[in-house]
């Protein structure tokens, strides 16, 4: 199984957005064939304004974002992880993950339960509950035959729910991304390794990358997208840039490091 994840410096402009996300899947297409092409959270828009976040979310299956990762996924004849929108559901905004198969078929889709909320060492203060409602339900999706489990950014810090994507036969678990410059500098690269130690999984961390602006004022992202294997080896990386990192996954390599190391018979509190 081979995959590609697309790294994206986002801004607050959906159509160039979805311009280039498009040309980095094309581009991962023609480079790589990827199996399974996975996008950072936000994908679609990043920074701005409150009011411009809001006004950028869509309805979905109607919305453009949607309407563009499901025919691109049947062009080109492969999984998309559409990374994270913002879906407007009633009088509701969801940072939500929609996953379309081979033939542009909406497979599942899950929304974020943990909401990023706090202050950063620099006095920046983060707080998605202005924006988003929380997700409530844990998903996972079958990818021809490997199991993959849905997380998205801040959840990464949560590790209950990694370990029940497991006990629900997660073997890959995604993390679209946006993680700051400040945080992900110290914690980003440690809470992938550590993630995929503690579950034995694959795990793929495409993120944002580089300088953005909201109301106005400069921030950054961290980028630095990678894989990591169920050992919890970093195997592909890409530190800086728009642009795409590619490998292959090995199934036999979970069952390998759950054989070496079995924690789910040692495991004693759940």
């Amino acid at each position: 199984m081979k995959v590609s994840l697309l790294q994206m410096n986002v801004q607050h402009d959906k159509a160039a957005n979805l311009r280039l996300a498009a040309q980095l899947i094309e581009q991962a297409v023609k480079l790589d064939q990827p199996d399974l092409v996975v996008l950072p959270e936000c994908f679609t828009f990043y920074g701005g304004t409150l009011d411009e976040q809001r006004a950028s979310a869509e309805p979905c299956p109607d919305g453009e974002a949607y309407e563009m990762l499901k025919r691109l996924a049947s062009r080109h004849r492969i999984f998309i992880h559409g990374g994270s929108l913002n879906e407007r559901h009633g009088d509701h905004i969801f940072n939500t993950t929609f996953i379309f198969n081979r033939e542009g078929a909406e497979v599942c889709s899950y929304r974020k339960i943990h909401m990023f909320a706090i202050t950063a060492p620099d006095g920046m203060v983060y707080d998605e509950n202005h924006l988003y409602r929380a997700g409530d339900e844990v998903v996972t999706y079958d990818c021809e035959g490997v199991r993959v489990g849905c997380s998205i950014c801040y959840d990464i810090r949560f590790p209950e729910l990694y370990l029940e994507l497991v006990r629900r036969g997660a073997q890959v678990i995604a993390i679209p991304s946006a993680f700051t410059l400040q945080t992900g500098k110290e914690h980003w690269e440690v809470l992938c390794r550590a993630r995929a130690i503690e579950t034995q999984c694959y795990i793929l961390a495409p993120g944002h990358e580089g300088v953005y602006y909201e109301n106005g004022a400069p921030l950054a992202n961290y980028g630095h997208s990678m894989v990591v294997d169920p050992w919890g080896t970093v195997i592909a990386r890409r530190a800086l840039g728009n642009g795409i990192v590619s490998t292959r996954l090995d199934p036999d390599a979970v069952a390998a490091a759950r054989s070496r190391i079995p924690l789910s018979q040692h495991r004693k509190l759940v």
